[in-house]
């Protein structure tokens, strides 16, 4: 089987053809870096992916506050672990890098806040 990947690990943004056969890489043309092949292979066996979203906040300067996680998830857990996370509500303040969900689904990453929000009454935490 050949399939063709972008990869999304750099800039360069390299369009790979791979041949893979029994779930394992056999060929890979077009990467401009290792990194390229190792995403290829990651894509074949366990596809994962990065998210970054946002929480609502009570009492704060803003309703809400964007979230990132410390890791990427298997693709397959993406729409699970959206829901989970846009399922909690914050109380300002809101401090930059502040846990919001620890172990998301158990996945061994964390839910981490990517900015400040200060209370409505100007508290900062």
């Amino acid at each position: 089987m050949t399939r063709t990947f972008t990869c999304i690990l750099c800039p360069n943004g390299c369009e790979i053809t791979a041949s893979a056969e029994g779930g394992g890489l056999t060929g890979c043309e077009g990467n401009r870096c290792p990194r390229g092949r190792e995403y290829v292979r990651q894509e074949l066996t366990c596809p994962m992916r990065n998210i970054a979203t946002s929480v609502t906040v009570r009492g704060g300067t803003l309703p809400l506050c964007s979230v990132r996680l410390t890791g990427p998830i298997p693709k397959e857990e993406i729409f699970r672990a959206v829901s989970a996370i846009h399922a909690v509500s914050l109380e300002a303040p809101v401090r930059r890098g502040q846990t919001v969900l620890r172990n998301l689904l158990g996945l061994g990453v964390d839910v981490i806040a990517t900015r400040a929000v200060l209370a409505s009454d100007g508290r900062d935490g």
